[in-house]
């Protein structure tokens, strides 16, 4: 038995989850989340926590038991507090600003990049400090997009310019001067 799947997912007060055969819907303060339910697994809402069982015990569904447990409790965390990526810009001339449902960036290329931000993200950017802060009700959607935001300049291994996590250490490297 998983040792994450069997344990329950308590529901705190203003969220509601639904689950039927296919699917879990998680619903509070901060939005609708929705997952997949597997084949073999089954998902039961008593008692103020939800509870995910497995039919079988093939293989696959031995894999995606502790999965789903985790999916659903990141859908409940989401709902009530958000997830939150913190990114930093560093460079001279590199700059972000947030302009209706896109960011704007300068980051040293030739042309500014016009980033969309996708539904259900908010994007926020503190110019003076050089920091974004990407949020959301889904985790998984703002971790993917704080690292699409990051793609559009990697951090540099020498001048450590660049867009780069809040939490991220860049291993430097030295210059061609430096090995002498």
């Amino acid at each position: 038995m998983s040792r994450i799947g069997k344990m329950p997912v308590v529901i705190p007060k203003g969220v509601d989850v639904k689950a039927d055969a296919q699917s879990v819907r998680v619903k509070g303060p901060k939005g609708e989340l929705m997952s997949a339910i597997p084949a073999g697994l089954k998902v039961t809402v008593a008692d103020g926590a939800v509870r995910i069982a497995r039919e079988g015990d093939l293989p696959h569904t031995r894999a995606v038991h502790g999965l789903l447990r985790s999916l659903v409790a990141n859908s409940v965390e989401g709902v009530t507090k958000g997830f939150t990526r913190e990114l930093e810009i560093s460079g001279v001339g590199y700059k972000a600003e947030v302009k209706g449902k896109s960011v704007l960036f300068t980051l040293g290329y030739s042309h500014p990049i016009d980033f969309p931000i996708p539904e259900g993200i908010a994007v926020s950017v503190d110019a003076k400090a050089g920091r974004m802060t990407v949020t959301g009700a889904d985790k998984q959607r703002v971790g993917q997009t704080a690292a699409e935001i990051r793609k559009l300049r990697v951090p540099d291994p020498y001048k450590a310019k660049g867009i780069k996590y809040a939490n991220e250490v860049i291993k430097r490297k030295v210059g061609k001067a430096g090995g002498k």
